[in-house]
């Protein structure tokens, strides 16, 4: 039988106020990219009856463990939980005062924004005046809808605001909620049809062999007709990304892409700037900081110069002519800023695009007013491509996701 015991100071489970309380909380969570649902929410109002935490820590890790799924979101988890419970806990007949002594709750914030927040909360402590939150009694239904409805709207906002604003601009905190976004996109591989024909209910191909043995069960009279197709595979994706010094502002961003797209689609993933390195088995890792770090030390040339035609001409014959190429859709991301002999690209993308199925050119520069790829590495590659993208922000990394799942299956 399930418990109904009550968190120290709270009602019930069953009471609406738990239950309201947890469900903004697992708005606000959506609302900042957390895969957060209804019945992830419902599963922390029951832990909170059967835990009853008694201090800021206590419900930090209660939250966490029910509603945090990889050490990804816990940045932002970190923040959406200072805002909503820090003020709750402390200021309501919700349990006692936080025990400063136990450990206490991560914050992302910044010491000066740490210290002027606890200045501000002590005085509220020390003079009783209660802090107006989605808890506080006797604040009506619709204020509290107002105030839940406005929170949620800003945190769109602000993701809003982030799509549009090009990578180069974004702050560090700004660049780690990209990351979290980036683990969200659709990553869906174009499919081909298989090699292989397997027996199919809604098959085109009529197997005799096949008939002719079904037959023995009826006496040779081959009542039911076997048939044959070729079943849809998933293209195998390659990415060939610039980390030389011009691109330094992009490289993080399309890593985090790269990581995403191994780990979720099994794709292939290399970079560039001075030589080609393979780090498809060092971004394939469990763990985002160490697949990183792994990265890094495989790839030596980072913030370097830029040879984008000898790199090319190394993936085909290393790894491209081996089959690695063969009908797969490859996105190349530079900014085609070539310092060797454009012919050499010309020539190794000319080959590439015999191999490949669908090549795609992410280029940042693309997106300057008035750009056009006339001179340089840019204009020998471009005959060769056949999807040219900016992918300087969010909302044109949609397209270039879109370009991938919807390269053409012929």
């Amino acid at each position: 039988m399930r418990s109904t015991k009550g968190w120290r100071g709270l009602p019930a489970v069953t009471s609406p106020g738990l239950a309201e309380i947890a469900a903004a909380f697992g708005h606000r969570l959506h609302a900042a990219g957390l895969g957060v649902t209804p019945e992830r929410s419902a599963r922390f109002a029951e832990s909170i009856a059967l835990v009853a935490p008694a201090t800021v820590a206590d419900l930090y890790w209660v939250a966490r463990t029910t509603l945090v799924t990889s050490r990804e979101q816990i940045p932002v988890f970190d923040v959406v939980f200072d805002e909503v419970f820090q003020g709750i806990f402390n200021l309501t007949n919700f349990g006692q005062p936080p025990d400063l002594t136990s450990p206490p709750a991560p914050s992302v914030d910044s010491p000066s924004e740490q210290g002027e927040s606890g200045e501000s909360e002590l005085r509220r402590e020390s003079d009783g005046t209660p802090e107006i939150t989605n808890a506080t009694p006797g604040e009506s239904a619709s204020e509290e809808t107002d105030s839940e409805q406005t929170s949620m709207l800003a945190a769109v906002s602000a993701v809003e605001r982030i799509n549009e604003r090009p990578f180069s601009e974004l702050t560090a905190a700004e660049l780690e909620l990209i990351r979290e976004l980036i683990t969200q996109l659709p990553l869906v591989p174009p499919m081909r049809n298989g090699r292989r024909a397997r027996i199919h209910h809604h098959g085109n191909k009529w197997d005799v062999r096949a008939t002719l043995r079904a037959a023995h069960r009826t006496g040779g009279d081959p009542i039911k007709r076997v048939m044959r197709k070729r079943e849809p595979k998933p293209r195998r994706i390659v990415f060939l990304a610039d980390v030389s010094g011009s691109m330094e502002a992009y490289s993080r961003v399309y890593l985090h892409l790269m990581r995403s797209a191994v780990v979720s689609i099994n794709a292939e993933a290399f970079v560039f700037a001075t030589r080609l390195s393979r780090l498809t088995r060092a971004l394939s890792g469990p763990f985002a900081s160490v697949a990183y770090q792994e990265a890094a030390s495989v790839a030596q040339d980072w913030s370097g110069g830029t040879t984008i035609g000898p790199a090319i001409k190394e993936f085909l014959d290393r790894y491209g002519r081996r089959g690695m190429a063969r009908g797969a859709v490859v996105v190349i991301i530079s900014d085609g800023w070539e310092t060797g002999d454009p012919a050499e690209l010309s020539v190794a993308m000319s080959q590439l695009s015999r191999l490949a199925h669908h090549v795609i050119w992410v280029n940042p520069r693309k997106a300057a007013v008035g750009y056009q790829p006339l001179v340089g590495g840019m204009a020998a590659a471009l005959p060769y491509c056949d999807t040219f993208l900016s992918g300087h922000n969010m909302n044109s990394l949609h397209e270039v996701m879109n370009a991938i799942s919807l390269a053409s299956a012929n």
